[in-house]
């Protein structure tokens, strides 16, 4: 049995960096070199208790449950932005910006404390800044300093300020292609290759990637597609108990990263060998209808909702609040825009839940 294809299949060839991947590696990026580099594999995965060492509790909570935050980030007093350079820090902290928050770019991790303090100064004074929301850009541009972080975060929260971390990360790919189109050198690359310091930077957050709040892959976004998502994130509705995005994509481009938990759409007919299907996409009426008519969509539908239900219930309880949902077809047009819309419309009525769709991978081909 062979897979059944989207036109994309016919036409393969890299997307444009202009106008697909995240171009902000030029601001991102440094000429110095630090040691270090990070995995291959799946954003938050501490948090599902697979790398929680055995062995009696302790009172005090361990590293990664005292970093971990379980504040909405529309919520949080501190919000720190980290990951790896040329994954869109510099499109995050201008996002947050433009939605009012204070941001500080680069700041050394060992005054994180001291602008606790600074906020709480000035909120003495003017109590009705008491909705200014502070994001601060920690990287490896502070060089031996960012090693720092695990214990400057600790110390802000023994002084009772609860940060949120968001991690924002891409493949090797993206991250190579956006440094050679604003010919810049990676922070840490020294005198090797540029895939030198991209491994090394990803060794060095490995353990703080891990422990992250928030893990966005944005390997596959562009500006404005990042934009919107985190305006999302970062405008959520404020009765809502869990915040979950709904992403469609192609898996010839590859899994998203960030997901939690995919679903694969190949198993239904390809709009794309219907002739007059095949220049629509699944946000079309006549590519939605016809996707959702045939045999075993509304069965998927129904099933996929009551197993999610279930799954929304645990991550509540886990104090989970950001969750990604991947829905996967061959080429991220048709099959799996169709579903991943009409999943979020159904997820989007349950109660506690706030949805969004982000369509990674449409108007790619």
């Amino acid at each position: 049995m062979t897979s059944q294809h989207d036109e994309t299949d016919a036409h393969p060839g890299p997307s444009d960096p202009a106008s697909g991947p995240v171009p902000d590696a030029a601001s991102d990026a440094a000429p110095d070199a630090v040691p270090d580099a990070v995995p291959d594999g799946p954003a938050e995965r501490a948090e599902d208790g697979g790398m929680q060492p055995d062995g009696p509790q302790v009172d005090r909570p361990s590293r990664g449950d005292r970093r971990r935050s379980s504040t909405r980030l529309d919520e949080a007093p501190l919000v720190i932005v980290t990951g790896m350079s040329g994954a869109g820090r510099s499109t995050t902290a201008n996002v947050l910006e433009d939605l009012g928050w204070l941001v500080v770019d680069n700041l050394p991790p060992q005054l994180l404390a001291n602008l606790a303090d600074l906020r709480d100064a000035a909120l003495g004074r003017h109590p009705e800044a008491a909705s200014q929301h502070v994001a601060v850009v920690v990287d490896v541009r502070s060089r031996v300093w960012f090693q720092e972080l695990d214990d400057a975060i600790d110390a802000a929260r023994d002084r009772g300020l609860r940060p949120s971390l968001l991690f924002l990360d891409s493949t090797d790919e993206a991250l190579v292609r956006r440094f050679e189109s604003v010919r810049r050198p990676h922070p840490l690359q020294g005198g090797g290759r540029l895939l030198d310091g991209i491994q090394r930077e990803r060794q060095m957050l490995l353990d703080l990637r891990s422990r992250s709040d928030v893990v966005i892959d944005t390997s596959g976004l562009n500006v404005h597609q990042l934009s919107a998502k985190l305006s999302s994130l970062f405008t959520g509705d404020s009765r809502s108990q869990l915040r979950m995005a709904v992403m469609s994509f192609g898996f010839k481009y590859g899994l998203p990263l960030d997901a939690d938990v995919v679903f694969d759409m190949r198993f239904l007919p390809n709009p794309f060998w219907v002739p007059e299907l095949r220049p629509l996409t699944g946000r079309d009426g006549p590519v939605a209808e016809f996707v959702m008519a045939q045999e075993g969509a509304e069965e998927f539908l129904d099933r996929s909702e009551q197993l999610l239900r279930t799954m929304i219930g645990g991550y509540v309880r886990e104090g989970r609040r950001y969750v990604t949902v991947a829905v996967g077809c061959t080429g991220g047009k048709h099959r799996s825009v169709a579903t991943a819309d009409a999943l979020s419309a159904r997820l989007d009525a349950l109660d506690g839940v706030d949805t969004f769709t982000v369509h990674r991978d449409l108007g790619r081909e």
